[in-house]
């Protein structure tokens, strides 16, 4: 009987590391309580060490061996994936690469409202050189005064938003700076209106007045607490709709989810719609963005900058440098050179 329920636990724990290892493959990676837990894999790693380690010192007791053995066996399984997969998609690198004449920097950083002052996000983003800065949870007043700010150290910039109503709730706007190096841009009139957007907190869509040049999308999707499950995951699909096929396009902000979430999302070989995940392909895509009271290899990567093939992603970094400014955020800054 003891045996026999060994077998059984040892099967189950096979299941459990397997879904949480490749979630996506049993098409879990959107339900809850699974989609919180697989935000944090590195977290999830350092599990799977313990539950290791403890199975083999279980294993000296005989009447236990045999399935403490087969746990630390699976331990070890699962902890080689997600290692594999942590490390593929890159622990951190320090710098960015020289800044051509051709290359854009996008930055974006979700400020948590007043939390973070508009001179900490101006001087970040003029020390970054960045053409176009997505600052989720931040309202047009504060975004215009990043803007004055970054002015008056050389660096300007027109502000664009979205917001869902007047409520005073710094979520409810998302403001968007668009270097006028990159020519005149305008939020498209629903995402002003809301008629078509992310479900909770909203979402800017700015394309250029002139037709040329990238479809930029200020992204934010509202976090998967249980009781929005739903809409974040409508939003997610929202955010992939807007990298269709042939699309130039820009998505950078808070999308509330890690790439682990988007694995049903991708067409054609991108991490959403069409587009790919930049930090993860330059060698960022592990270092966790939230929450900044963690190290940055045991938070979840949630903030983003995907782009569709008209770029070519030549760097990025997660500034881990600011976790006291006030957001609860890190900024994540990447470059990118037009293709061809």
């Amino acid at each position: 009987m003891l045996r026999l329920l060994g077998i059984v636990l040892a099967v189950l724990s096979a299941l459990v590391a397997a879904v949480l290892t490749w979630p996506s493959l049993f098409r879990v990676d959107q339900l809850f309580p699974v989609a919180q837990i697989v935000a944090f894999r590195s977290v999830l790693l350092v599990i799977m060490g313990a539950v290791a380690l403890v199975a083999l010192l279980l294993a000296l007791a005989r009447p236990l061996r045999l399935f403490a053995l087969s746990i630390a066996l699976i331990a070890a399984i699962a902890l080689g994936a997600n290692a594999l997969t942590l490390v593929s998609r890159g622990l951190g690198t320090d710098s960015l690469p020289e800044k051509t004449a051709d290359a854009i920097r996008v930055m974006t950083w979700n400020t948590a409202g007043s939390a973070t002052s508009p001179e900490s996000v101006a001087q970040i983003a003029v020390a970054m050189d960045a053409d176009i800065v997505t600052l989720p949870e931040t309202t047009i007043e504060t975004g215009e005064a990043v803007a004055l700010a970054m002015r008056d150290l050389g660096h300007r910039m027109w502000a664009h938003h979205a917001e869902f109503g007047e409520d005073g709730w710094d979520a409810r706007s998302t403001t968007l700076l668009i270097s006028p190096d990159l020519g005149d841009y305008a939020v498209i009139e629903s995402s002003v209106e809301g008629t078509t957007n992310t479900s909770t907190v909203p979402s800017a869509v700015a394309m250029p007045v002139d037709g040329d040049g990238p479809t930029v999308v200020a992204a934010h999707a509202v976090a998967p607490r249980q009781q929005y499950m739903g809409r974040w995951r409508d939003d997610l699909s929202w955010l992939a709709d807007q990298c269709g096929q042939g699309e130039n396009v820009i998505l950078a902000g808070d999308f509330n989810a890690t790439i682990d979430h988007m694995g049903r999302l991708g067409v054609d070989g991108g991490t959403l719609g069409h587009c790919h995940d930049v930090a993860s392909e330059t060698g960022n895509g592990s270092v966790g963005t939230w929450p900044t009271k963690l190290p940055g290899l045991l938070g979840a990567p949630i903030d983003h900058v995907m782009s569709s093939e008209d770029w070519v992603p030549t760097g990025s970094i997660v500034l881990r440098s600011l976790d006291g400014s006030g957001s609860d955020h890190r900024p994540l800054i990447v470059q990118l050179e037009p293709a061809g």
